[in-house]
Parts: structure tokens; C-alpha cells; sequence
């Protein structure tokens, strides 16, 4: 997939764990997981506001688009 996850990255910046993160946004740690994985194939923009919120970050941080023949 052209999009990559950063998610761990930004965890990792703010040193905060995926249960805390998950607690802190209402998403279960196994959707959560999902995302950080890149196997979630879609994410709600509510959610996405709840990453960026908690984390202090931008969508942008968090998403990458790399082309397939750049990989």
C-alpha cells in the first residue's frame, strides 16, 4: 500500500504506550493496533482527530504517501 503509518513514531516521540493511547482516545487497543500495524484499510476522521489531539502532531505526521516504485 502507497500509504505508510507512522504511528509508532509518534508514540514513540511522546513516549506513551499503545494501551494509554487507545485509553485516551475511547478506541480499543486491538483497533489501535490495527492502525499501527498499516492493516486498517480505512480510519473515521474522529478518530484521527483523537491521534492528532493526544499525540500533538499533524495528519501528516502520521501518514506518508510513497509511491509503490519508490519502496
Amino acid at each position: 500500500m502507497p500509504i505508510v503509518i507512522r504511528l509508532d513514531v509518534e508514540m514513540a516521540k511522546k513516549k506513551i504506550s499503545l494501551s494509554e493511547l487507545a485509553e485516551r482516545i475511547d478506541l480499543s487497543q486491538a483497533n489501535l493496533s490495527i492502525l499501527k500495524n498499516e492493516r486498517a484499510k480505512a480510519i473515521r476522521f474522529v478518530t484521527l482527530e483523537a491521534i492528532c489531539r493526544e499525540l500533538g502532531c499533524q495528519p501528516g505526521d502520521i501518514f506518508e504517501y510513497i509511491p509503490e516504485d519508490e519502496k
